[in-house]
């Protein structure tokens, strides 16, 4: 029966990405037909790009649903309740550095930082800057959610500090920065970090699961913007120096 069930969530799953992946690949097969005219060779690894991009997609977010949500929410009501709580900080932290060093999205991103610089700005300190960040914004949720302060704390001052921080970053590196925090808040962090926080939420007596456990995304998304504008001005410091 279980099995059962599993397989019409997936088949759920499949329908909902079919829907989400007809509308590029009839309007590539449109401007192919049209102007493109790429060669076969290339069309077919297309397509097969195409297809496991798909099916990755599927596992993977019935996996989101079978037991990364599941085991997330129960982790967090167990710690929640705990007299050793405070727990939640540090594992954030490692939570938050591990889920972005993961994600798929913000590797392609410093791979891309590093192609249009030339080679200027390395993956490495992008992706170490990027999963710093986010594990240092994930324990400040943590901390918001343990001692029950208001996000305002967090992201006012948070966005103004990026706003004072873009007279001093390089022109790229805001762009990047700004960009770096969508990245970020990718399916690694939402679903599993996420999951966490509103389970240990609703199991913490005088917290709300929706006024307390929402919001860690929204520090997430201003982490990379952060740490992002902060590696610019090193190496805009840097380049002045040399």
């Amino acid at each position: 029966m279980n099995i059962l069930l599993d397989f019409l969530d997936f088949r759920h799953v499949a329908a909902e990405l079919l829907m989400a992946f007809a509308p590029l690949v009839l309007f590539f097969a449109y401007m192919q037909k049209r102007s493109l005219r790429l060669p076969g060779s290339y069309v077919l690894r297309l397509v097969k790009g195409v297809a496991l991009s798909f099916l990755g997609l599927a596992f993977f977010l019935q996996g989101v649903t079978q037991g990364f949500l599941p085991a997330g929410t129960e982790i967090g009501s167990i710690i929640g309740v705990a007299p050793w709580r405070w727990i939640l900080v540090p594992l954030g932290f490692i939570f938050g550095f591990a889920a972005t060093a993961a994600e798929p999205a913000v590797r392609v991103l410093a791979i891309e930082m590093e192609k249009a610089s030339a080679g200027a700005v390395g993956q490495k300190p992008v992706l170490m800057a990027l999963a710093l960040g986010v594990g240092v914004f994930v324990a400040l949720g943590m901390v918001k959610l343990l001692a029950g302060v208001s996000i305002l704390w967090f992201v006012v001052p948070g966005y103004l500090a990026a706003l004072v921080m873009t007279r001093f970053s390089t022109p790229a590196f805001i762009s990047a920065a700004f960009d770096a925090g969508g990245v970020a808040t990718g399916p690694m962090t939402v679903t599993f970090v996420m999951a966490i926080v509103l389970g240990a939420a609703g199991a913490m007596e005088g917290r709300d699961p929706v006024a307390d456990g929402f919001g860690l995304i929204a520090l997430v998304a201003l982490a990379p913007i952060l740490s992002v504008m902060t590696l610019g001005i090193l190496y805009a410091r840097k380049r002045s120096e040399s």
